[in-house]
């Protein structure tokens, strides 16, 4: 059974963000361009603070990293993904929780229409979409990508 725990970024956990990122990306296409810098990707401008899921391992040792998140000043959720190999095991679940217990105000996120799980999962999880906009970058059809706006429940 994988243990899962939660636990805040550090700057020495980046190189295994990226890593998992990676997973994640080579899976789903996300993000859909892979970035020049994917650390400075993880760490968006007005990031507050950033959280991991790391599978559970003996004292001292950094463990696998299954998901992150992150919260910026403005109150957005960013940068939130699970390994493919974590999936389907609550993980988003708990990193969008330690999120919102964060701060007692209304969160919100933006998701790519082409994320349809994370879009199923939002909804599923009482999300409420309150706009869609044309981002400025394209997406995998080449054209500028249909962002959805979400608030939290």
């Amino acid at each position: 059974m994988l243990v899962v725990n939660i636990r805040t970024r550090t700057a020495a956990d980046l190189a295994a963000c990226v890593e998992a990122l990676a997973e994640v990306q080579a899976a789903d296409r996300y993000p859909v361009h892979w970035p020049d810098d994917p650390g400075a990707w993880l760490t968006p401008d007005g990031m507050t603070s950033a959280w991991l899921a790391v599978e559970a391992v003996e004292a001292g040792e950094a463990g696998v990293v299954l998901g992150h998140v992150a919260l910026t000043r403005d109150l957005e959720v960013s940068r939130l993904f699970v390994t493919p190999a974590a999936r389907g095991r609550g993980v988003a679940e708990r990193l969008l929780s330690t999120v919102r217990a964060a701060t007692p105000l209304p969160l919100k996120l933006e998701v790519s229409s082409e994320g349809l799980a994370a879009i199923r999962f939002y909804e599923r999880s009482g999300w409420r979409r309150v706009g869609s906009s044309r981002a400025g970058w394209l997406n995998a059809a080449g054209e500028p990508a249909l962002m959805h706006h979400y608030v939290s429940p």
